[in-house]
Protein backbone atom coordinates (compact mmCIF):
# COMPACT_ATOMS: atom_id res chain seq x y z
CA UNK A 1 0.00 0.00 0.00
CA UNK A 2 1.36 3.42 -0.94
CA UNK A 3 0.76 5.83 1.92
CA UNK A 4 -0.05 9.37 0.80
CA UNK A 5 -1.76 10.81 3.88
CA UNK A 6 -1.01 10.61 7.59
CA UNK A 7 -2.37 12.13 10.78
CA UNK A 8 -1.01 12.77 14.25
CA UNK A 9 -3.14 13.67 17.27
CA UNK A 10 -0.98 15.48 19.83
CA UNK A 11 -1.62 15.53 23.56
CA UNK A 12 0.59 16.65 26.41
CA UNK A 13 0.57 16.16 30.17
CA UNK A 14 -1.00 19.59 30.61
CA UNK A 15 -3.45 21.35 28.28
CA UNK A 16 -1.50 21.21 25.00
CA UNK A 17 -3.43 19.46 22.22
CA UNK A 18 -3.48 19.49 18.44
CA UNK A 19 -3.89 17.65 15.20
CA UNK A 20 -1.32 17.57 12.41
CA UNK A 21 -2.05 16.30 8.89
CA UNK A 22 0.71 15.12 6.57
CA UNK A 23 0.34 14.66 2.83
CA UNK A 24 2.87 13.37 0.30
CA UNK A 25 3.64 15.78 -2.51
CA UNK A 26 3.76 14.90 -6.20
CA UNK A 27 6.05 11.90 -6.64
CA UNK A 28 6.49 11.60 -2.85
CA UNK A 29 9.55 13.91 -2.88
CA UNK A 30 8.12 16.37 -0.34
CA UNK A 31 5.58 16.20 2.46
CA UNK A 32 3.21 18.98 3.51
CA UNK A 33 2.62 19.34 7.24
CA UNK A 34 -0.45 21.32 8.34
CA UNK A 35 -2.54 21.70 11.46
CA UNK A 36 -3.08 23.56 14.70
CA UNK A 37 -1.76 23.13 18.23
CA UNK A 38 -3.29 24.95 21.21
CA UNK A 39 -2.43 25.39 24.87
CA UNK A 40 1.21 26.37 24.26
CA UNK A 41 3.00 29.28 25.88
CA UNK A 42 3.34 32.14 23.38
CA UNK A 43 6.56 32.00 21.36
CA UNK A 44 8.64 29.42 19.53
CA UNK A 45 8.62 25.68 20.22
CA UNK A 46 10.79 22.92 18.77
CA UNK A 47 8.97 20.52 16.42
CA UNK A 48 10.44 17.09 15.62
CA UNK A 49 9.80 13.54 14.50
CA UNK A 50 11.34 11.08 16.97
CA UNK A 51 12.61 7.59 16.15
CA UNK A 52 10.14 5.33 17.94
CA UNK A 53 6.36 5.15 18.07
CA UNK A 54 6.48 4.45 21.80
CA UNK A 55 4.78 6.95 24.10
CA UNK A 56 4.31 4.53 27.01
CA UNK A 57 6.47 6.83 29.19
CA UNK A 58 5.51 10.09 27.52
CA UNK A 59 7.77 11.43 24.80
CA UNK A 60 10.81 10.18 26.73
CA UNK A 61 10.25 6.68 25.35
CA UNK A 62 10.07 7.97 21.74
CA UNK A 63 13.86 8.03 21.52
CA UNK A 64 16.01 10.65 19.80
CA UNK A 65 15.10 12.71 16.75
CA UNK A 66 14.62 10.49 13.70
CA UNK A 67 18.09 10.46 12.13
CA UNK A 68 18.56 7.48 9.76
CA UNK A 69 21.42 9.18 7.88
CA UNK A 70 23.47 9.94 11.03
CA UNK A 71 23.63 13.71 10.52
CA UNK A 72 24.00 16.53 13.06
CA UNK A 73 20.94 18.44 14.29
CA UNK A 74 19.92 21.40 12.15
CA UNK A 75 17.21 23.57 10.67
CA UNK A 76 14.78 22.36 7.99
CA UNK A 77 16.60 24.40 5.33
CA UNK A 78 20.07 23.10 6.29
CA UNK A 79 21.77 20.72 3.87
CA UNK A 80 22.74 18.44 6.78
CA UNK A 81 20.13 17.76 9.44
CA UNK A 82 18.16 14.94 11.00
CA UNK A 83 15.22 13.79 8.88
CA UNK A 84 13.05 14.56 11.92
CA UNK A 85 14.26 18.16 12.35
CA UNK A 86 11.29 20.39 11.56
CA UNK A 87 12.59 23.56 13.24
CA UNK A 88 10.21 25.66 15.32
CA UNK A 89 6.55 26.47 15.30
CA UNK A 90 5.33 29.72 16.84
CA UNK A 91 2.38 30.08 19.18
CA UNK A 92 0.51 33.37 19.13
CA UNK A 93 -0.52 35.39 22.20
CA UNK A 94 -3.41 32.94 22.76
CA UNK A 95 -1.06 29.93 22.76
CA UNK A 96 -2.11 28.63 19.34
CA UNK A 97 0.39 27.60 16.68
CA UNK A 98 -0.77 27.13 13.11
CA UNK A 99 1.47 24.78 11.16
CA UNK A 100 1.80 25.05 7.38
CA UNK A 101 5.09 23.81 5.95
CA UNK A 102 6.49 21.62 3.20
CA UNK A 103 9.47 19.45 4.09
CA UNK A 104 11.95 17.96 1.61
CA UNK A 105 13.11 15.01 3.78
CA UNK A 106 9.95 13.64 5.42
CA UNK A 107 8.52 10.54 3.70
CA UNK A 108 5.23 8.74 4.29
CA UNK A 109 6.36 5.62 2.41
CA UNK A 110 9.56 3.78 1.60
CA UNK A 111 12.83 3.23 3.39
CA UNK A 112 12.69 6.39 5.55
CA UNK A 113 8.96 6.46 6.28
CA UNK A 114 7.86 8.35 9.38
CA UNK A 115 4.66 6.30 9.78
CA UNK A 116 4.57 4.80 13.28
CA UNK A 117 7.09 7.29 14.66
CA UNK A 118 6.33 10.03 17.22
CA UNK A 119 5.82 13.74 16.49
CA UNK A 120 6.81 15.99 19.42
CA UNK A 121 6.24 19.68 20.18
CA UNK A 122 8.73 20.95 22.75
CA UNK A 123 8.32 23.43 25.60
CA UNK A 124 11.15 25.67 24.39
CA UNK A 125 12.61 27.04 21.17
CA UNK A 126 14.97 24.79 19.22
CA UNK A 127 18.37 26.45 18.68
CA UNK A 128 18.63 24.55 15.35
CA UNK A 129 22.08 23.18 16.19
CA UNK A 130 23.65 26.63 16.20
CA UNK A 131 24.53 27.06 19.92
CA UNK A 132 28.00 25.50 19.61
CA UNK A 133 27.45 22.80 22.25
CA UNK A 134 27.28 19.02 21.99
CA UNK A 135 23.62 19.05 23.10
CA UNK A 136 22.84 21.65 20.44
CA UNK A 137 24.25 19.50 17.61
CA UNK A 138 22.38 16.44 18.93
CA UNK A 139 18.97 17.89 19.82
CA UNK A 140 18.79 21.69 19.75
CA UNK A 141 18.44 22.25 23.54
CA UNK A 142 14.66 22.61 23.24
CA UNK A 143 13.53 21.39 26.64
CA UNK A 144 10.98 18.72 27.46
CA UNK A 145 8.02 17.72 25.37
CA UNK A 146 4.85 19.80 25.59
CA UNK A 147 2.76 17.37 23.48
CA UNK A 148 3.30 14.28 21.37
CA UNK A 149 1.52 11.66 19.29
CA UNK A 150 2.18 8.72 17.01
CA UNK A 151 2.02 9.38 13.27
CA UNK A 152 -0.55 7.08 11.71
CA UNK A 153 -1.91 6.35 8.27
CA UNK A 154 -4.90 8.53 7.39
CA UNK A 155 -7.75 7.30 5.27
CA UNK A 156 -7.27 7.85 1.55
CA UNK A 157 -10.50 8.98 -0.15
CA UNK A 158 -9.43 7.72 -3.64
Amino acid sequence: MEVTKAICVLKGPDSVTGTISLKAGEGGHTTSVTGEISGLTPGKHGFHVHTFGDISKGCGSAGPHYNPCNETHGAPEDKKRHVGDLGNIEADENGTARVDMVDRLLRLAGKYSIIGRTLVVNQKEDDLGKAGTKESTESGTHGAGAAWGIIGIDEDPK
